[in-house]
């Protein structure tokens, strides 16, 4: 394995002032992260360096631009008539929970205003701020799963899966309160049978899951790992056939009530 991808696992936790977010990026109308349309925070810094990660440049944790978190909520509270009954703000990233203390002040707010909350998280930090951002403030969990076996999430994700995302996923459920789950389609990778039917037995039972994304492997930001000096350890990887595509839903909806394709 390329040593390279483990040049981030010593980050700490993102400091920024109590009141405000480091954030790379902000997109007004997305429809891919949640339900509804929603205002999307994307947040810098990430202690992963997954092999396919479509915004390499949120990974680092310096050069995210400081957001007052105020103003992000006048934001949002000028887009809540776009955001009907379903809509809201997502925090994604990066990974949003290494700035989990200073959520908890964001999502309180938009709560007070009466604005859907949801995480989009690898799953990856479970400490006392990461509880009570879960426990208390957030609405839905999308919880991405790189990989049923610690050596297929090694590979993927260049880090040792110690701060498992499945006692994430297990923390959430005791919680009875709703998540989804996102996995990314490589074929021979992380679409096969094997490990599909695996993930479906693990999850089958829990209650809060709403939904399972699906998203399909695609090569679309490896100009962005070029830009940034990185080599693009999956340029060999091929894209799913619409046969290996319609597969994988056939067997997870044996599992999961709804399982949608991104």
């Amino acid at each position: 394995m390329n040593a390279s991808l483990f040049f981030n696992l010593n980050l700490t936790i993102i400091k920024t002032s109590d009141n405000t977010l480091s954030v790379h990026s902000i997109e007004s109308f997305g429809t891919h992260d949640g339900p509804g349309i929603r205002m999307v925070v994307f947040l810098q810094g990430c202690k992963l360096k997954c092999l396919y990660c479509h915004n390499p440049d949120t990974i680092d944790t310096q050069g995210g631009t400081e957001y007052e978190i105020e103003e992000l909520v006048k934001r949002a509270v000028r887009m809540k008539s776009y955001f009907g009954d379903k809509g809201g703000v997502t925090v994604s990233g990066g990974e949003p929970l290494l700035q989990a203390k200073n959520l908890i002040h964001f999502f309180k707010r938009l709560k007070e205003e009466g604005i859907h909350t949801n995480i989009d998280t690898n799953g990856r930090l479970l400490n006392h701020p990461t509880k009570e951002l879960l426990d208390d403030y957030a609405d839905l969990v999308m919880l991405d799963i790189k990989h049923m076996t610690e050596e297929g999430f090694q590979y993927i994700a260049g880090a040792k899966n110690k701060e498992t995302t499945f006692n994430f996923a297990k923390h959430r459920e005791a919680s009875g309160k709703k998540m989804w789950l996102r996995y990314v389609l490589i074929p021979e990778i992380t679409n096969t049978p094997e490990l599909l039917h695996q993930l479906g037995t693990y999850f089958k039972d829990y209650q809060t899951i709403e939904k399972i994304e699906l998203q399909p492997y695609h090569k679309l930001g490896i100009h962005k790992w070029e830009a940034l000096g990185w080599e693009y350890e999956l340029k060999d990887a091929r894209e799913n056939t619409q046969d290996e595509i319609n597969e994988a839903v056939k067997i997870l909806n044996t599992y999961f009530k709804d399982v949608k394709v991104n």
